[in-house]
């Protein structure tokens, strides 16, 4: 179904929540974090910045903070879904970035992208801009809209009224993030840590859900060069060897030679 719809009805899913908040059946979903100390992030089995690892759910239980509800549609398609600019660098008073290496990557690259789509004064666009406003020294700049500061100097300290800074960061940001480690560059190494989350993963899974995750991963592996579905089969069986072996039948079930 999901092949047949992605041909005659690309639209499908888009449509189906649009008319699904319009009818008042708004699509929900329950926030949660996990929450430890600094020297238990420190102490922990692998490094909680590594995107590539999880922290377990049994060791740090997930806590419930909220909903996220969508119950409304946009008005003006263009105006509030084209224009808006989302970006992790985007933050209220009291958060801040971890030193996860691709969040810290993205604080960059996503805001960048947007003054490139959009122009400097995005923040200005309604659907960008702070509830409160904002005061800020920046100025000028293509299709600044907002008044551009007036007649007040954009420079501090100055003796006439404009922004200044509170001189108060323990306010407005979180304490400092203690790192250790040596800056350097490191060989890379195939450990039997890293296959070790994708089995525990693939071990909570149904013997159903199993065989449905060997066969499509076999459905597009079985398209490649033998030799590359060989290879591709060792970190199977690295993260487990049951996993491994369905994905082997699998792929000899779709024509595989291997």
């Amino acid at each position: 179904d999901a092949a047949r719809l992605a041909g005659t009805d690309p639209n499908y899913a888009t449509r189906d929540l649009f008319n699904a908040i319009e009818r008042g059946e708004y699509p929900a979903w329950r926030v949660y974090v996990q929450v430890m100390t600094e020297q238990e992030a420190l102490s922990y089995k692998y490094n909680v910045f590594d995107v590539t690892k999880t922290v377990s759910q049994k060791d740090f239980p997930l806590q419930e903070v909220g909903r996220m509800v969508l119950n409304r549609n946009p008005e003006n398609y263009f105006a509030e879904v084209e224009q808006a600019a989302f970006a992790p660098s985007n933050m209220v008073p009291g958060i801040a970035p971890s030193p996860d290496r691709m969040l810290q990557a993205r604080l960059f690259s996503y805001a960048d992208a947007h003054r490139y789509r959009l122009g400097a004064n995005l923040h200005q666009i309604p659907i960008n801009r702070p509830i409160n406003g904002a005061n800020t020294h920046h100025r000028d700049g293509f299709m600044a809209v907002n008044g551009n500061g007036g007649a007040a100097p954009n420079y501090w300290p100055n003796s006439f009224g404009g922004p200044h800074p509170t001189n108060k960061p323990a306010q407005v940001y979180p304490k400092n993030v203690r790192v250790e480690g040596t800056a350097a560059r490191h060989a890379f190494a195939d450990v039997d840590a890293d296959y070790e989350q994708p089995g525990i993963l693939y071990n909570m899974f149904s013997d159903d859900e199993k065989n449905r995750v060997a066969a499509n991963i076999a459905s597009s592996l079985s398209q490649t060069p033998e030799f590359i579905q060989r290879r591709q089969l060792k970190h199977f069986y690295r993260a487990d060897k049951d996993y491994g072996h369905r994905v082997e039948v699998a792929l000899k079930a779709a024509g595989s030679k291997i």
